[in-house]
């Protein structure tokens, strides 16, 4: 297993999800977001409309990582992902890690963590992430092992949006009828996380409709980067 470096200490990281939220954070003109969500331009489309976090240390979860180059990290706990979007993965070019069963196999080309099914919450152990069945909440806990101080959360949505959307893209879609009871699942592990960092890591949740209330939520734009 691998051993997290504390590479980002004291210092503040970005967690991009999957959540609809996202392109509309930065502004995004609505005719660009309905061009990608109908599949007709890839989520690179709105890199250049997030260009104020080009700089920041980024880490995406899943598919996120289709929308640019200057990301740092892709995060990912799902094995259905990887074997989907194998070459895709492969292909780009920053840190690929992984909280992912049975992924030892890869261990030359991705960070293998260990994943604690136990309990939710925060694991302090620099190889191994709970996984509060979700990527999202290990992703929170990787960070946590990179030493950063705040993490900033975007597309932590919880629920789908207006029209019906769950994601910020096209790649996957959840069945409607489901998605109440996936993400009431998922969200039983963020309270706890909540707690396990209280006074120690500063988690902002930037997608201010989200279905999460147990982090402090702010406009992107109005947290200082």
């Amino acid at each position: 297993m691998w051993s997290v470096p504390r590479m980002w200490e004291n210092e503040t990281c970005i967690i991009v999800g999957g959540g609809a939220s996202i392109p509309r954070q930065f502004g995004v003109p609505e005719t660009v977001i309905d061009e990608v969500l109908k599949g007709q331009r890839g989520p690179d489309a709105y890199s250049p409309y997030m260009e104020s976090i080009h700089g920041q240390h980024v880490i995406a979860i899943n598919i996120a990582f289709k929308i640019g180059p200057w990301i740092d990290c892709l995060f990912f706990g799902d094995s259905g992902f990887f074997s989907k979007y194998t070459d895709q993965i492969f292909a780009w070019k920053g840190l690929r890690v992984t909280c992912g069963e049975s992924m030892g196999d890869y261990s030359g080309k991705i960070k293998v963590l260990g994943r604690d099914r136990a309990k939710h919450g925060i694991c302090f152990n620099p190889n191994t992430v709970c996984w509060n069945f979700n990527s999202g909440g290990a992703a929170i806990n990787f960070a946590v092992h990179t030493g950063v101080n705040r993490i900033i959360l975007l597309g932590y949505d919880m629920k789908l949006d207006e029209q019906k959307n769950q994601h910020f893209h096209n790649y996957y879609h959840g069945n409607v009828k489901t998605v109440g009871a996936t993400m009431t699942m998922h969200m039983k592990g963020f309270p706890v996380i909540a707690e396990a960092l209280k006074g120690k890591v500063e988690i902002i949740n930037a997608s201010p409709d989200s279905a999460l209330t147990c982090f402090p939520k702010m406009e992107f734009k109005e947290i200082k980067l």
